[in-house]
């Protein structure tokens, strides 16, 4: 692959459910785009996936993708958070109410799901949660308290139903993501929305909350989303996303992951708002990361041509880019969505 095609696969971008089938085809084909996220709930049923997951797959080739099939994601965890739904979709219960039941449940349950997802063309999903939200915070935590997306307060049987849930998935034939390294349960604000109340104050490098994401890891996520929370007893004042000392040191050294790692939204997160859009992947990049996700199409061009023109420019990040490329392939080789030809 040449600069244009790498950058290109380590960009994921979001098609809302009332934009146009093809309203993301030039980008994806002349920025080499390795993959899309639908979003903004798609509420009408597999049939009008299904339609545009075959039309966004077929947008692959050797010319637009280097040869490599599209990462094509939901956010499907249940609750609030199940961007797909209708005939075809199960309604899925949030992670408290599928908490209630046993781990074989839950896998069964997922096994379910996934087969729903792959039928409709998706192959990774966006899910499950691994934050542990405390019981002294509760519903107080924006991201994830207030939406009941924690299976528990305790990060012993999260890890449990974390474990169960990505064993389901894989049953089903799709990708499984633990989110939101290295946990935004202690928060409480939402980053999405805001840039206050975002500092996590209490979690460190040997955290009981990391126990989920390490048990994610230890049966083989396939990838790992970091989120955009400070860490002031980590990395003071820098955002996960961004930080070094947590993508690197942290989740690739000490929790020992070499595989994908994708970001939160950075292109309508408050959270990163400070932050200029051109610096977003290359800083996640930079910081150990992998695939930038944002929702907004409209910052593709200054992600892509950031990444490009900082490779021309620095060596040693042409070989971040290198690295974090080839993490990529090797997922979509095990998806199925890569030749070695």
């Amino acid at each position: 692959m040449d600069a244009s095609e790498r950058a290109g696969q380590l960009l994921m971008v979001g098609l809302d459910a009332g934009a146009r089938r093809t309203s993301l085809d030039t980008l994806v084909t002349q920025r080499h785009l390795g993959g899309v996220i639908l979003l903004g709930g798609w509420f009408n049923g597999a049939d009008r996936v299904r339609a545009t997951t075959r039309h966004l797959a077929g947008l692959a080739s050797d010319r637009a993708t280097a040869g490599l099939g599209l990462l094509l994601a939901a956010d499907q965890e249940g609750g609030q958070v199940q961007q797909l739904r209708g005939d075809g979709f199960t309604r899925m219960p949030s992670a408290r109410v599928q908490d209630q039941g046993s781990p074989g449940e839950l896998t069964a349950d997922a096994t379910r799901w996934a087969d729903q997802l792959r039928t409709a063309g998706i192959n990774v999903n966006l899910a499950p949660v691994a934050d542990t939200v405390p019981t002294s915070i509760g519903s107080a935590n924006g991201p994830i308290g207030a939406h009941d997306r924690q299976f528990s307060s305790d990060p012993d049987r999260v890890s449990r139903m974390v474990g169960a849930f990505i064993a389901g998935m894989r049953a089903g034939g799709v990708a499984s993501t633990v989110k939101h390294f290295p946990g935004i349960g202690r928060i409480t604000g939402n980053t999405d929305f805001t840039a206050d109340g975002i500092t996590d104050r209490t979690t460190t490098v040997d955290d009981a909350f990391l126990e989920p994401f390490r048990t994610g890891i230890q049966d083989g996520v396939e990838l790992v989303m970091v989120g955009s929370a400070i860490y002031s007893r980590i990395d003071p004042g820098t955002n996960a996303t961004f930080s070094k000392a947590i993508v690197t040191d942290l989740l690739r050294g000490r929790l020992s992951y070499d595989g994908v790692v994708i970001t939160d939204d950075v292109g309508a997160a408050k959270a990163l708002a400070a932050v200029p859009v051109a610096q977003r992947a290359t800083r996640f990049i930079q910081a150990g990361g992998d695939i930038t996700l944002t929702a907004l199409p409209s910052t593709i061009p200054a992600l892509h041509e950031a990444i490009t023109t900082k490779m021309a420019a620095d060596p040693a990040f042409a070989k971040q880019v290198e690295a974090a490329t080839t993490r990529v392939v090797d997922l979509k080789l095990r998806r199925g969505l890569a030749n070695c030809a």
